[in-house]
């Protein structure tokens, strides 16, 4: 059994979801970033970590790109041109969607308030909604982001576009929003969510 460490609102929520798409058994220890008990496991105090038979596992990416490894689902085998075509789309959304809604909470919430600097969000969901742009042309027609098969870059962007909404960012009208929506009509998408915001 798999124990995930980190409150369901943080970047947890993506490990709790691959763990409910897999349909493997889990506990969760709902703790916050920086909390002490973190200190020896992650020295960036962040969450979530997974503890894999006493072997910590750090970073959400890391972690759901594993347990797809470990259980053969939602990837591609490593050493295919598939799995390059879907690290790539991994790559995305860390890099051009997430780094945007990261860097806007952190100049709502996370810096102290003498850092935080209210253009920098503008500038970040200029960088969003260009990644929207690119993310549409990229996606095409399919149903999801390799195909017809839902892969580790879809939970990370379904992860993504469900926080920018949460901030008030749109997603463009058409195939974008059908898949965003594809990709939240998921069983297991919806079990997370509702735990989620029961623990609210």
């Amino acid at each position: 059994m798999y124990n995930v460490i980190g409150a369901p609102r943080t970047r947890a929520f993506r490990v709790i979801w691959m763990l409910n798409e897999l349909g493997i058994e889990y506990t969760l220890d709902p703790v916050a970033p920086r909390h002490a008990s973190l200190a020896a496991i992650n020295p960036s105090g962040k969450v979530p970590v997974l503890d894999a038979d006493g072997e910590y596992i750090i970073d959400s990416v890391a972690i759901c790109q594993f347990l797809a490894d470990k259980h053969g689902r939602f990837t591609h085998p490593a050493g295919t041109i598939a799995r390059a075509r879907q690290d790539s789309f991994t790559q995305f959304a860390t890099d051009d969607v997430e780094s945007s809604l990261w860097t806007a909470a952190k100049h709502t919430f996370v810096y102290p308030p003498e850092l935080r600097v209210e253009e920098a969000k503008k500038a970040a969901q200029f960088d969003f909604d260009r990644a929207m742009t690119a993310l549409s042309q990229r996606l095409g027609q399919n149903d999801y982001v390799m195909g017809e098969g839902f892969t580790v870059p879809d939970l990370l962007l379904g992860h993504c576009l469900d926080w920018g909404q949460s901030i008030g960012w749109t997603v463009p009208d058409g195939h974008l929003s059908a898949y965003f929506e594809r990709v939240r009509s998921r069983p297991a998408f919806k079990q997370t969510a509702a735990a989620r915001d029961a623990a609210a």
